[in-house]
């Protein structure tokens, strides 16, 4: 499995590619990510809920949350362009969250440490996310 970093500042977690798109199987890519407390996650805000390559691919997403201590807690945001969708959500340790489209941030506050399993699938094994145009200069050096 491959480990590394993204991120940097108040925007790092560590990413494990336990089923990543280059390695064989149907439908599912497989992810863990641990962001450590005060950061954010699934950020810049992003999306990946339209069939239309190379700019982005069709992938619907769970997320498995654990937190550390399991009293915990932290916010995730699911939304789309149009605001058809727009929910932020308390998310508690072992709580479930379902992306079938939209932009999907997670907020870690301070004093709690985030684990999530994300497990995405899709007609195609591509990952190709599309960023917000809002918040596409934060990636800009």
């Amino acid at each position: 499995m491959q480990s590394e970093t993204r991120g940097q500042d108040s925007n790092t977690r560590h990413i494990c590619n336990i089923l990543p798109e280059q390695d064989k199987a149907d439908s599912v890519l497989l992810v863990e990510v641990k962001t450590p407390a005060g950061n954010w996650s699934s950020y810049p805000l992003h999306k990946h809920d339209c069939d239309n390559p190379p700019i982005e691919s069709y992938l619907e997403e769970i997320y498995y949350h654990r937190i550390n201590p399991a009293q915990g807690f932290v916010f995730q945001r699911v939304y789309t362009d149009d605001l058809s969708v727009d929910e932020t959500m308390f998310v508690e340790d072992k709580c479930v969250v379902i992306v079938s489209r939209g932009y999907h941030p997670i907020g870690v506050p301070y004093g709690h440490d985030s684990y999530y399993l994300n497990v995405m699938a899709g007609p195609k094994r591509q990952w190709i996310f599309k960023n917000h145009p809002d918040h596409v200069w934060m990636l800009k050096s």
